[in-house]
């Protein structure tokens, strides 16, 4: 487990039932506590959404347009028959 530095602040939350339920189930199954998986949640969130600011968020996006090559030259025309094939093996009717 990870330490962390400085000291804790006491907050309060509402959660639904359902949040509730679920943390404690995912809690009894880790071997921790509640209040731990809700800072390792708050963590995680802060690392995907609030590190860094939006512009920054779409330089990175942007970087990656192009750089991966499918071999498939008509993907911009046909991206809704490929992504419905591709659902369509995992996801069978």
């Amino acid at each position: 487990m990870q330490k962390r530095e400085g000291f804790r602040v006491r907050t309060q939350i509402q959660l639904t039932q359902n949040q509730v339920n679920t943390l404690k189930r995912l809690a009894r199954q880790k071997q921790v506590a509640v209040a731990e998986l809700v800072r390792r949640s708050v963590d995680l969130y802060i690392a995907v959404e609030g590190e860094l600011p939006i512009d920054q968020r779409y330089e990175r996006a942007l970087a990656v347009v192009g750089k991966y090559n499918s071999g498939d030259s008509d993907l911009g025309r046909n991206h809704a028959a490929y992504l419905a094939e591709a659902y369509a093996m995992v996801l069978p009717l």
